[in-house]
């Protein structure tokens, strides 16, 4: 296992994404990542991205993401998601409006990802944290080689995440081209 991202990562609008170049332009596009999708935290629909919220709209929440060469144990979160990500070119951790990135040291392929979170609510209610603040929520994001598969809810504890998967769930399938 390789962690490739500790710490804390700045968020505006509840989002951070993972982007591969190779895949289809990320325009940000919240619908089009959750197309068709049962969980609403982690959108896969577009190829070659993942858009991950988050419970605190603006402000640092810890995050950590690590690459595993099998599936790893379950990192404990209050919501857990799962979906698939295909890399075709260099994977990176990406701020909103690209202030911050971070190489995820992804070799070209297809993975499972684990998006687990922990105190989205406390998140939520915070709003925005500034320096000084005690952290609301934090993230474990998880990748292992992996064939396709759909994406699903293992584990869901917070209102944020119950109101993300509803909205997921009400959207229609991704046009196919």
């Amino acid at each position: 296992m390789r962690t490739v991202v500790h710490g804390d990562i700045h968020v505006h609008y509840g989002q951070i994404y993972v982007h591969s170049e190779g895949g289809e332009p990320f325009e940000g596009d919240l619908s089009a990542c959750f197309a068709g999708q049962r969980n609403g935290l982690c959108g896969a629909a577009v190829p070659g991205t993942l858009f991950l919220l988050t419970g605190l709209h603006t402000g640092d929440v810890g995050f950590t993401a690590e690459v595993h060469e099998t599936e790893p144990p379950d990192a404990g979160g209050e919501d857990v998601v799962e979906a698939s990500f295909r890399a075709e070119g260099p994977a990176r951790l990406v701020t909103w409006g690209g202030e911050d990135w971070w190489d995820l040291e992804l070799a070209p392929g297809d993975y499972r990802v684990r998006y687990s979170g922990t105190g989205m609510d406390a998140g939520r209610e915070l709003d925005t944290r500034v320096d000084g603040e005690a952290e609301g929520d934090s993230y474990v994001l998880q990748f292992w080689p992996a064939p396709p598969a759909p994406d699903a809810v293992v584990r869901q504890h917070s209102a944020a995440a119950a109101y993300w998967h509803g909205f997921a769930r009400k959207l229609p399938p991704p046009a196919q081209g």
